[in-house]
């Protein structure tokens, strides 16, 4: 894969991008990197990317020339057109579904904005997507970007040591994480479940996913409204249920 990112600011970029799992990801080849300032692709000398809304306003908005020029210019040897993503508040609110979906694209072009906003030109002729981590503002766009990046880039072969724990992570399944226990067995009088020391791989398995229903239950269970569940796991929502009445 590769992912470009465009940015006002891409030294914010440098210490996330080198390190860990996005370090292991381009030693493995299976991403690049590439973060670019298009403050470099402004059109006057003195280098603006921004002006004063028309019809007046507070604050100011991104100018399409730059930006559409940075796109074109990530996007000129590539074979087929990137998806270029917007990271806006008002865009949809990104999901591991959605992480899912961007990990088989082949290119990605992250566009990180500041200020008031971005010309509507931007929005409507320029993007494929624009992304939200929630309902709340940042500043820019650059922390938003960095997130998105590594909950996508986790997702492509090689990249982690088990190629089951994304498979098995939160959100994936539909469900939150079971509980999770290391040694020692018994930790100041707090003791790890006795399943998880008897061996028997089907009563762990069992545990776990009556686990992870609880949980989710318990935690966010929104999620159970969409969630791909099993006859045997709405039987326990079931049991879960009657239990709380």
């Amino acid at each position: 894969m590769k992912i470009d990112v465009l940015s006002l600011f891409p030294e914010m970029f440098e210490g996330v991008l080198h390190s860990s799992i996005m370090k292991k990801a381009q030693e493995n080849s299976a991403v690049s990197f590439d973060v670019t300032d298009f403050r470099d692709f402004a059109t006057n000398k003195h280098r603006k990317v921004d002006d004063y809304p028309y019809g007046g306003g507070a604050g100011m908005v991104l100018k399409p020339e730059p930006l559409f020029a940075a796109v074109e210019a990530v996007s000129a040897e590539a074979e087929k057109p990137p998806r270029v993503i917007l990271m806006c508040p008002q865009g949809e609110r990104f999901t591991q579904k959605k992480a899912e979906e961007l990990a088989t694209e082949e290119h990605l072009v992250f566009v990180c904005g500041h200020y008031e906003g971005y010309d509507e030109r931007i929005r409507q002729h320029l993007v494929t997507d624009e992304l939200s981590l929630g309902d709340f503002v940042l500043t820019g766009g650059e922390i938003a970007a960095m997130a998105i990046i590594d909950s996508v880039v986790r997702l492509l072969p090689e990249v982690l040591g088990n190629a089951d724990s994304s498979v098995l992570d939160s959100f994936s399944t539909g469900l939150l994480e079971h509980p999770q226990y290391t040694r020692p067995a018994n930790f100041n009088g707090l003791e790890v479940p006795p399943v998880l020391l008897s061996g028997n791989h089907a009563e762990i398995e069992k545990w776990r996913e009556e686990q992870a229903l609880l949980r989710t239950f318990e935690r966010r269970k929104d999620l159970l409204k969409e969630a791909p569940l099993t006859a045997h796991q709405r039987q326990l929502l079931d049991q879960l249920e009657n239990e709380k009445k």
